[in-house]
């Protein structure tokens, strides 16, 4: 336990001396106590992706309990149009590990995740937070794999332009300053990310930078660690309102939209994904990729139509998806290739004594490399509803694992190399494609909403609500329609501008 504490920047853990998934109700109480914490805020997601706040000022030790106890009731109605007026009523029920101390506010704050329950005192069916568990217990139950997941979150910063050190355009990839300017925004970020409780992997600048007029646009990312299921998703919407909140902080804009104009770079939610058991990763078998990861790869590329309905959520989203990008339309995988749906990252399967190299003078050690594996899926956005996104990604992956012609369908989906390369042109043309428009992406949904509803890990009702949802955008023929329309494009972009 000492090594789970050591060197972690959350000052709960730290004081506690405690990792956050043993955390007690009487262990926020003492922190709350020995630090004089004067507010709680309960935090949960809403139908539009964002964290929702309930404030408590605390007035006594009791209080705090009973508030730490009970939770509270909240209007479901007000916040998934899913649930009736009549019977809105909701609890929302702390849980303790997701515990942080407020890295904005000035009077002393503890923020608590919290999870949504029914009048008779039972997980809400239909809360996404709720599905996910579900999706990963039917993967533990029909598989014995668990699921770890970590997301890629890119973004860009709005702001006045500043005419030292101008970058070139679209060549901001890992650029330092003075080229690019947010680079403490981003690392004051990252810290206040990993005081919460996120497992950050490294935070970078991004291909996309760009100007107009007097306005300067810097793309960013932050790369997470892969961990369980349901923490990536909950350190994923954490991440997304410290970033919102510290621009506001900073007077700029920021936004997590796929799409921000034309003929300039994109930003995606890649989600890297890896099966787990005993505490190994199945990904890798003896150096190479593993049948079980080509399996959860087949899922995906299979269930690939359907899983746009979750990431990808409005008609901005398929303006990013277009063809000779880096972003994905061909439903296939490969190795190190950014072209494809599900990529196969480079891994430490190959030399392991690259460092010793590097340093001749250092002694050989143990390493875990083989954990480090992942397959990563491309095609999701900012626009991504995490929870729901990160349960039909469970669903594909048992769906994969339990497909009978799994290991065929990745031996005929995979492609080499550069898909766009004149020797994959028959195949690329056989490859199935990614859908064109939210209209499309409903369509696919209704084909394919048995996977997700198997188990009962999706209600039908909501999969019918997200259906009705993405076909009432009506843009069958809007991609094409308006593509050589740039001030149509921006009118869109702007509707969607706070997306996710």
């Amino acid at each position: 336990m000492k090594s789970e504490v050591l060197m972690n920047p959350n000052p709960l853990v730290q004081y506690l001396n405690k990792p956050k998934e043993l955390f007690t109700k009487e262990d926020l109480i003492l922190y709350a106590e020995d630090h004089n914490i004067e507010m709680i805020n309960f935090r949960y997601t809403g139908e539009d992706g964002r964290l929702k706040t309930l404030s408590f000022v605390i007035n006594s030790r009791k209080h705090l309990d009973d508030i730490l106890t009970m939770g509270e009731r909240v209007d479901g109605s007000s916040l998934f149009s899913h649930v009736e007026a009549g019977s809105s009523d909701l609890y929302v029920i702390p849980r303790y590990k997701t515990a942080f101390v407020n890295p904005f506010s000035e009077i002393p704050a503890l923020d608590i995740l919290c999870s949504y329950f029914d009048k008779d005192g039972k997980p809400l069916e239909s809360a996404p937070e709720y599905i996910l568990h579900k999706a990963h217990n039917a993967l533990k139950e029909k598989t014995g794999y668990s699921f770890d997941v970590m997301g890629e979150l890119e973004y860009y910063i709005i702001s006045e332009k500043e005419p030292l050190f101008e970058a070139v355009d679209q060549r901001g990839y890992h650029e330092s300053s003075p080229f690019t300017k947010w680079d403490h925004f981003r690392q004051e970020a990252m810290l206040a990310i990993a005081q919460a409780g996120g497992t950050l992997k490294y935070g970078h600048s991004e291909v996309g930078n760009f100007s107009v007029g007097s306005t300067e646009y810097a793309q960013n990312e932050l790369e997470f660690l892969p961990v369980p299921l349901e923490d990536a998703a909950d350190q994923l919407m954490i991440a997304k309102w410290i970033l919102r909140t510290l621009a506001y902080k900073y007077d700029v804009t920021i936004t997590f939209a796929p799409k921000i104009t034309t003929g300039k770079a994109g930003s995606g939610l890649h989600i890297h994904t890896r099966l787990m058991k005993d505490g190994l990763n199945q990904m890798i078998k003896n150096g190479h990729l593993s049948d079980v990861a080509k399996k959860a790869i087949a899922g995906y590329l299979d269930l690939a139509p359907s899983l746009t309905a979750f990431g990808n959520t409005n008609p901005t989203s398929y303006f990013r998806l277009v063809p000779h990008q880096e972003a994905p339309t061909n439903i296939c995988w490969g190795d190190r290739n950014r072209s494809v749906l599900v990529r196969v990252p480079l891994g430490w399967t190959g030399n392991k004594d690259m460092y010793l190299q590097a340093n001749p003078n250092e002694k050989p050690g143990t390493g875990t490399f083989s954990q480090r594996q992942t397959a990563e899926f491309r095609c999701p956005d900012g626009s991504a509803d995490i929870y729901l996104l990160l349960a039909g990604l469970t669903v594909a992956a048992r769906h994969g694992l339990e497909m009978k012609n799994g290991l065929e369908y990745a031996k005929k989906t995979y492609v080499d190399v550069n898909i766009f390369s004149d020797q994959y042109k028959d195949k690329v043309n056989d490859l199935k494609q990614l859908p064109a428009s939210c209209w499309e992406s409903a369509q696919s949904l209704e084909q394919q909403k048995n996977f997700y509803t198997a188990m009962n890990v999706f209600p039908e009702g909501l999969i019918d609500n997200i259906i009705n949802k993405l076909r009432k955008f009506d843009d069958k023929t809007l991609r094409d329609g308006i593509s050589q329309d740039k001030e149509a494009i921006l009118k869109l972009v702007e509707t969607f501008f706070h997306c996710g």
